[in-house]
């Protein structure tokens, strides 16, 4: 299979949800951001699996164990899936939501997924 890289539209709204994660206040403001930049990530092995690995530093931070340990299952199946184009689209990427869920996709980040 032949990994495409991420577009650059895609990778500039994934780092700008990062960034707005990392300087987050408060915990709701990070998740919301590190969701949406799962969201963003969900067709790339590497940028999915990041975005998991930056739920689960928040994750223990945080000492949620059942998010911790649902983002280390999620690290381990996120490069895979989206390898194979296997993943939930729209899934926010949280231990709490079923692994396999779709969700629907926020409409502006859908608009920049269309772009690519």
């Amino acid at each position: 299979m032949i990994f495409k890289p991420m577009p650059p539209v895609v990778k500039a709204a994934f780092a700008t949800e990062l960034a707005i994660a990392r300087h987050a206040q408060d915990g709701a403001a990070f998740w919301t951001a590190a969701e949406r930049a799962h969201i963003l990530s969900q067709p790339w092995p590497w940028p999915h699996t990041w975005a998991h690995a930056v739920m689960l530093r928040r994750a223990l931070r945080e000492r949620d164990r059942i998010e911790a340990v649902g983002q280390v299952v999620r690290m381990l199946v996120a490069g895979p899936g989206s390898a194979l184009g296997r993943y939930p689209e729209g899934n926010t990427g949280r231990a709490r939501i079923p692994l396999a869920q779709t969700m629907p996709v926020p409409p502006d980040l859908a608009a920049i997924l269309a772009r690519t």
